[in-house]
């Protein structure tokens, strides 16, 4: 009895796949997959080859970067953050109604799935596929854009802040009504406070997206830097693309550091 006691215990980790074999076993099908889905691909690795040379070429016309067109490089900017900015904007006020019925704690079941559904249908779609349907609607230019953008920011808000609702501590929001509080107040009172913080982390963090992706969804046409940047590469005009891209990757150096900022002054 004594040794038993005595004897040392020794620690297992937990595996997430079971034992030893059905890891291997696992392991050998996802290799198999790998192998199956990069035969399949019709790859033209003569193309591939020859397009490296392609890039080679395209890399020597880019140097050095032409920031003579300061001016139609500084519009493009712009109007991206401009895009940014009032899409953050016009997303954060149409997300509040959406969040609170998308919210399961506080909207009746049939509000709730509506909600949820519309968040769920708005993921779907990538910015690239909104914006080419704006641009169909509205026309080319930075209207399409910012609608793409604030529909996205709206949808991604919503679907945060929701989560952040069904999180919430009940005693607060139970106080509240004990007082005879009408919804209004018990959001304000009760929901708000808790998650005030936390959704203004996210807004930020939205418009930061918001500056990298108006720099994507101006291929398209949406307007900003990005469709000047599709206008300098249909021109093969490398040297002034790369000013463009050196530009973009500044902006998004600077919108990373701020959302970072704010973020650490909100903990």
């Amino acid at each position: 009895m004594t040794a038993a006691l005595a004897a040392p215990r020794t620690w297992r980790r937990s595996s997430l796949f079971g034992g030893p074999w059905q890891r291997r076993t696992l392991l050998l099908v996802f290799a198999a997959y790998c192998a199956w889905s990069v035969s399949d691909l019709p790859i033209d690795y003569a193309r591939v080859w020859r397009g490296f040379g392609r890039a080679a070429d395209m890399l020597a016309r880019m140097w050095p970067p032409d920031f003579s067109r300061w001016q139609i490089l500084g519009k493009g900017m712009l109007e991206s953050i401009q895009m940014a900015i009032a899409a953050s904007v016009a997303g954060a006020l149409l997300c509040i109604p959406l969040a609170l019925c998308a919210a399961r704690n506080l909207a009746p079941t049939p509000l709730y799935l509506a909600a949820r559904a519309l968040i769920v249908v708005g993921r779907t779609f990538h910015e690239v596929i909104v914006a080419i349907l704006f641009v169909k609607l509205f026309g080319f230019g930075a209207v399409a854009g910012m609608l793409t953008l604030a529909f996205s920011s709206a949808i991604f808000l919503a679907k945060m802040i929701a989560e952040d609702i069904e999180n919430v501590r009940p005693g607060p929001v139970e106080a509240i009504r004990a007082t005879g509080a009408r919804f209004g107040q018990v959001v304000v009172f009760a929901i708000v406070p808790q998650v005030v913080v936390r959704a203004l982390g996210v807004f930020i963090y939205r418009i930061d997206a918001n500056l990298r992706h108006s720099t994507v969804i101006g291929i398209v046409g949406a307007g900003g830097i990005g469709q000047t940047l599709a206008a300098s590469f249909t021109r093969y005009d490398y040297d002034f693309s790369a000013a463009i891209l050196l530009c973009i990757a500044a902006l998004v150096a600077l919108g990373e550091w701020f959302s970072d900022s704010v973020r650490r002054r909100l903990r």
